[in-house]
């Protein structure tokens, strides 16, 4: 009986649009993030699915964008869980700031290497491998068991608490997570088998609009 998965990054917010650090600050959606997350709610919609669950983070930016996939496949009122475990990466001291005056302050080099590292974390936050550390036994415990148990569960969440889990179902080695970007709003459905690995993946939307 194989369960499946559906991974969604929130659409565009307000700070991805100003270039800013987010992290665990709380921006909401732009107008073109609304569209996003239209998009692949319709694509969701299209493609037959239909949730037992839904899993996001604690801020609103990924709760919008779970809302509106809900919405677009017509389940508005489907349980949904939100949890901090499912929260964006935490970029500490860099939060709220501009990339661009990041790398005036620290450097070039030291900022792509706090951004695009796998265990360099920015000071007073979360490198990935922290994240991944946050959001695997969430993900364990409370998300894979109703997946392996034939139910279909939506997790609406954040780039780099994505990325984490990504990595883990794709089987993606440091270096080759830290070459991804997941596209905003576009749905990755993965089908698992009973012992958890991946039968298949569809991704319904393009990636090349990642950032």
């Amino acid at each position: 009986m194989s369960g499946t998965l559906v991974l969604v990054r929130h659409g565009q917010s307000d700070w991805n649009l100003k270039n800013l650090f987010t992290g665990w600050k709380d921006p909401d959606l732009t107008e073109l993030g609304v569209k996003e997350a239209e998009t692949g709610g319709q694509a969701l919609a299209d493609y037959g699915i239909k949730f037992d669950i839904a899993f996001t983070s604690a801020l609103k930016r990924a709760q919008e964008t779970c809302r509106i996939v809900l919405e677009k496949v017509g389940q508005p009122d489907l349980e949904t869980i939100r949890d901090q475990a499912l929260n964006e990466r935490d970029y500490g001291d860099l939060s709220g700031l501009n990339k661009d005056d990041a790398r005036e302050k620290w450097g070039e080099e030291q900022v792509h290497i706090w951004r695009r590292s796998y265990d360099v974390p920015p000071p007073g936050g979360e490198s990935l491998r922290d994240t991944g550390a946050r959001v695997w036994p969430y993900f364990m415990t409370e998300i894979l068991p109703r997946v392996l148990r034939g139910e279909t569960v939506l997790v609406a969440a954040h780039g780099n608490s994505l990325r984490s889990l990504v990595m883990v179902l794709d089987r993606l080695s440091k270096e080759e997570i830290l070459k991804l970007n997941l596209a905003t709003g576009v749905p990755m459905v993965y089908k698992l088998n009973a012992d958890s690995t991946v039968a298949s993946k569809d991704v319904l939307g393009d990636m090349s609009g990642a950032h």
